[in-house]
């Protein structure tokens, strides 16, 4: 786990469960015309080094709108099984919307809920997808959350997720997004992490990983394992 040194370079999240979801239930049907237009190209190039294949059982955390649980379940195929799970009633309604739409929603199991703790049993995933989620998390939980993710994975199993990232410590732009931040946590309730660290520290192995960049903020790309 990071240290309390480290844990103070990154911003805390204040703002409760209770409000985060009353918020993105609020925002969830309008969502793709505002950050899901900006965040579906970095998804996308996240979800391309997953890599799921026929016959895999997966999970998204934090699975928003749907669009990549409707991959998932494409990538799975009719012998697989897709599992999502959202902290907002309204993402996960419009999730349902989406992929009964698709005709895929048999193929897919969503819950309501909380990532600090994980409805599922101890190694039954092939693969977890999680983006532009961990760094909603507040400081403390992220070593829980990324401890469920190995808890459910199984031995071979790939973890690949998209996050904000501190990088080296913090461009101009990331100051100006976590002064942002902590001035309007209701409306800005994401914070750049240390993305990297945090994997490493839970005793994951990356194997790829990759730099890139929204509106001057820096994302970071990373496929890891057990």
């Amino acid at each position: 786990m990071d240290s309390d040194h480290d844990q103070g370079k990154i911003s805390r999240v204040y703002r409760s469960k209770e409000e985060a979801e009353k918020t993105y239930s609020k925002m969830s049907r309008t969502y793709d015309f505002f950050a899901g237009t900006f965040e579906a190209k970095y998804r996308n190039m996240a979800f391309m080094h997953m890599n799921i294949d026929v016959g895999e059982e997966v999970l998204e955390i934090g699975f928003g709108t749907g669009h990549s649980l409707q991959q998932m379940s494409e990538s799975v195929g009719e012998n697989g099984k897709v599992y999502g799970i959202d902290i907002s009633s309204g993402m996960l309604n419009v999730a349902k919307k989406r992929l009964k739409k698709a005709d895929l929603l048999n193929r897919v199991e969503l819950t309501c809920g909380n990532a600090v703790r994980l409805p599922y049993k101890d190694n039954i995933f092939d693969a977890v997808f999680i983006s532009f989620t961990l760094e909603l998390f507040d400081t403390p939980e992220i070593p829980i959350v990324l401890y469920e993710i190995r808890r459910v994975l199984k031995p071979e199993g790939r973890f690949g997720i998209i996050s904000m990232s501190k990088g080296n410590g913090g461009s101009r732009m990331v100051k100006l997004y976590e002064w942002a931040h902590m001035k309007f946590p209701n409306y800005i309730d994401c914070r750049p992490i240390y993305l990297e660290k945090s994997i490493k520290n839970a005793m994951f192995q990356i194997r790829y990983r990759n730099n890139v960049k929204l509106f001057g903020l820096p994302l970071e790309i990373i496929l890891a394992t057990i």
